[in-house]
């Protein structure tokens, strides 16, 4: 009686596995958990991931909704907020990244596309005013800009409800929102229109760590006075 060859044994199970497409998608499923398990479960005994950094806070009233209208106008499509550990991203856009700054992003913006420059250290490179005519007419700022307009929010008002309820739900997965922040949402926004709330959520993003933007490796602040030339990409 002869043995079989354990070569032609193992091309034997690789092609029954091969061939049987429900086998080959439990094995890809388990393959991929087991490395998302890998990658994911370290995460949450360091404390640096999941804890905030120093001065970041859940977002105000107005910020909060500025988000909420930034995600919904899909911004996230064309905009990254993740400044990766490479030089020519440092130098342009500030320091890189870090977990303790998306503590309190729920979903979290990094993206995974840049048709517009990366937004994670926007704030404060340019005045309420730049942003306001960006967004409503991106080509009187940045001419070759292939932005859509945004011209609308400027009439339409925030929503005091729909950001209290917000805040009321975020509270109740853990944010560290009082009942005065929550109770002072209406007042906050009262009068401010959608337009005012996505300045406000720009202008928030990325002060927790050091200067924003600065003189290519220096991390010297950029002067106000230049701030409306500063380098864009052509999607901006």
């Amino acid at each position: 009686m002869t043995e079989k060859h354990p070569a032609a044994h193992n091309q034997h199970a690789h092609e029954k596995l091969e061939k049987n497409v429900g086998l080959m998608a439990m094995f890809i499923a388990l393959a991929v958990s087991f490395g998302g398990l890998a990658e994911i479960v370290p995460l949450m005994y360091q404390a640096e991931a999941i804890e905030p950094l120093p001065g970041v806070k859940p977002y105000p009233a107005l910020e909060l909704a500025g988000r909420d209208i930034y995600v919904r106008e899909g911004c996230y499509n064309c905009h990254s907020q993740m400044i990766r550990t490479l030089r020519f991203e440092t130098e342009r856009y500030g320091h890189y990244s870090l977990a303790g700054e998306s503590v309190y992003d729920r979903p979290f913006q990094w993206g995974s596309k840049r048709t517009g420059p990366d937004l994670a250290r926007v704030g404060g490179r340019y005045s309420d005013d730049w942003h306001r005519v960006h967004l409503t007419d991106p080509r009187a700022v940045v001419p070759e800009s292939n932005m859509p307009s945004f011209p609308w929010l400027a009439d339409a008002a925030v929503s005091a409800d729909e950001v209290t309820s917000r805040m009321r739900a975020l509270q109740g997965i853990g944010d560290p929102y009082t009942d005065q922040d929550i109770d002072g949402a209406a007042a906050a926004v009262a009068g401010r229109s959608e337009l005012d709330a996505v300045v406000a959520y720009l202008q928030g993003l990325g002060k927790h760590v050091g200067p924003t933007y600065g003189t290519p490796g220096t991390g010297a602040p950029v002067d106000d006075t230049t701030q409306a030339a500063a380098p864009a990409s052509s999607g901006e």
